[in-house]
C-alpha cells in the first residue's frame, strides 16, 4: 500500500535530526556491492524525495560515490544518513533512522542479481535486477 507520510529521525549520536514531508511509506532493500560495502549488508531505505530538512548540517559529510549519487553520513558517530541522487536531489534514508517505524511496508528489492546467496528475505516483494534499476532510475 503506497501512501505519503511525514517522518522524523536522527543519527545515533543525535547530532543530526531530520524531518521528511510527503515521503513514501515503502521500504526498499538494495543488494548492490556498494551498499553492502557501505553498511555491511543490504541498504534498507525509504524514498524521501526532495523534501528533507536536516538540523545539524555542520555534522554531515558527503561522499561522492558514483557519477549519479552521493552518500551522506554523520561526522561524529558515522551513522549513514542518506543516499542522494545528484541530478534530482532525491533522498533515500535508511529506515532504521526513523523514530516511528510502524507504518512502513517492505515492498521492493533492487540489484537482486548481485545479492549474495548467504541471506534471503521471507517477505514477498517486487524484485529488480541491476539492468532494470539503471533503466528506470538512472539518467
Amino acid at each position: 500500500m503506497k501512501e505519503t507520510i511525514e517522518g522524523t529521525g536522527q543519527c545515533l549520536c543525535g547530532g543530526i535530526h531530520f524531518t521528511v514531508k510527503d515521503m513514501n511509506n515503502n521500504v526498499d532493500a538494495c543488494h548492490c556491492g556498494m551498499c553492502r560495502k557501505w553498511g555491511g549488508g543490504p541498504l534498507m531505505s525509504v524514498r524521501c524525495g526532495k523534501g528533507v530538512i536536516f538540523e545539524g548540517e555542520e555534522n554531515i559529510s558527503v561522499y561522492n560515490s558514483s557519477e549519479w549519487a552521493e552518500r551522506g553520513f554523520c561526522k561524529r558517530c558515522g551513522s549513514h544518513l542518506f543516499y542522494r541522487l545528484k541530478e534530482s536531489n532525491e533522498h533515500e534514508i535508511p529506515v532504521g533512522l526513523f523514530k516511528d517505524q510502524e507504518h512502513f511496508n517492505f515492498d521492493l528489492q533492487v540489484f537482486v542479481d548481485m545479492k549474495p546467496s548467504f541471506y534471503s528475505f521471507a517477505n514477498k516483494t517486487k524484485e529488480m535486477t541491476e539492468a532494470e534499476v539503471i533503466e528506470e532510475f538512472c539518467p
